[in-house]
């Protein structure tokens, strides 16, 4: 197999779901009523989804037949044990709590070891992760070292060990309750971590006794890229990988939605007694028995099939290159992206692409209304929308503007993706025609779900 350039799927289509056809004009009146959020749209409006890979992948026979085996006992259901071995099987953490998705587990978390005055150092928090940290008037901290978006660096998601060893000499260790690693690093491109950053990291911690948390919920894609790229690991089992970052830590938070190929859940899994039991005292509060935490059975057995199949070096290699196939034709069309292309989405620079647009004026929300009304496709602004709104209220220009392109798993064809390449490079040909929007009405947190924008005339 390895001869040939062609990449296929390791799958077989076993159903479809149909795709509504729309026309510009359609699309345009759609974003229109949208607020010009990509988030307000109905899904039937829209042609290739790509505003996220969470809970979006297609799922496989194996687990629709595990759906079906899923018992809803309340408490001490056989899938719940199911799932904690097939979760203990690749983390062996001492204890796993289930929760409904990922966010859910960060919220129970950081309910209990967060708090005003305290801090929680990363490579990088997304989204929901800050938010989470921020709502307990604790303060997320991002030290990323900065890269040209275009420089390509095998581990461009790793942390720097100097700035957090330093960070935390001058915040003092008691006001840390953990050191965060996101793997693969979102906010960063989807760029990978490398094992050696991890053990520095964990090094690092020991030094100042304190945990270290991973999100984990791309561990897999992480996996592959340290086989890939990171010498010692060239015939390592992705098993064996995964375990051996899951010895570097104390515990993660995970969205099984991403590497847990389901379309619902995550969990909560940790070493220290104490605080699981503190954890567990909310999760009955907000989610259910520690046993089911919020999901069904059968979406524990999924989930259960899921993590079997993710550690597949047949679905990984194809899962990888798939999107490199996407990002290497947009790179190679003069099209800027974050090199080198990450795991499961390839984000587009938008102010590289559109330095006519401040970033306050948002390019890469701009660019990704763009993408869907000329061709129907949604990403996601990953920039001064999403991150530029500070907890005081202020806002200042992100690190990055980027459009983030994810690829639901095994969900989109080869034609489909040809059929994106070709949009994108049709708008940014015209790049110069677009124009930058202003926020007419947000929320004080999240604002890049609910927020409406107008176009800047």
């Amino acid at each position: 197999m390895d001869r040939w350039k062609t990449i296929i799927e390791p799958f077989r289509i076993h159903s479809i779901e149909p795709i509504r056809m729309t026309t510009r004009e359609e699309r345009a009146a759609r974003l229109e009523e949208a607020g010009h959020n990509l988030f307000g749209l109905h899904a039937n409006d829209v042609l290739i989804d790509l505003l996220t890979d969470s809970g979006t992948g297609a799922m496989s026979r194996d687990q629709w037949a595990g759906i079906q085996r899923g018992d809803e006992s309340y408490a001490g259901s056989p899938s719940w044990f199911r799932f904690r071995d097939a979760v203990q099987a690749l983390f062996p953490f001492k204890h796993v709590i289930p929760t409904h998705q990922g966010r859910a587990a960060e919220k129970i978390l950081f309910s209990v070891i967060c708090g005003p005055g305290r801090a929680v150092p990363s490579n990088a928090h997304f989204d929901t992760t800050r938010a989470n940290i921020e709502t307990t008037g604790a303060e997320a901290v991002d030290l990323t070292p900065r890269h040209d978006p275009s420089e390509i660096l095998p581990f461009k998601g790793d942390i720097d060990v100097a700035a957090l060893d330093r960070f935390i000499d001058e915040r003092g260790a008691a006001s840390i309750p953990a050191v965060f690693m996101t793997i693969t690093n979102n906010s960063n491109g989807g760029q990978p971590v490398s094992m050696a950053n991890l053990r520095a990291v964990r090094a690092v911690c020991d030094a100042h006794g304190l945990p270290l948390f991973l999100d984990a919920c791309r561990f897999a894609e992480n996996a592959w890229f340290i086989r890939q790229r990171e010498a010692g690991f060239e015939s390592t089992p992705i098993p064996d990988i995964v375990r051996e970052m899951a010895s570097l830590a104390d515990g993660m938070t995970m969205s099984a939605k991403k590497d847990g190929l389901a379309n619902i859940g995550g969990w909560l899994a940790l070493d220290d007694d104490d605080i699981a039991e503190r954890c567990r005292d909310v999760l009955i509060l907000t989610e259910g028995f520690p046993t089911y935490g919020g999901l069904a059975g059968r979406d524990l057995e999924a989930i259960a099939e899921g993590l079997h199949e993710v550690v597949e070096e047949d679905y990984l290699r194809y899962r990888i290159r798939s999107t490199a196939y996407l990002g290497e034709a947009l790179a190679e069309a003069g099209v800027p992206v974050v090199q080198p292309i990450g795991g499961h989405a390839v984000y587009l620079d938008a102010r590289s692409l559109l330095p006519h647009i401040p970033p306050l004026q948002y390019p890469g929300q701009a660019l990704a209304c763009a993408l869907y009304v000329e061709g129907g496709i949604r990403g996601c602004e990953i920039g001064t929308v999403m991150f530029g709104l500070r907890p005081d209220g202020t806002e200042s220009p992100a690190s990055m503007d980027l459009v983030r392109l994810a690829v639901p798993r095994r969900t989109y064809t080869q034609s489909h993706v040809d059929y994106v390449i070709e949009v994108v490079r049709w708008v940014a040909e015209r790049a110069s025609q677009l124009r930058g929007l202003r926020i007419t009405q947000a929320p004080r947190s999240l604002r890049h779900f609910t927020a409406r924008f107008a176009p800047i005339a």
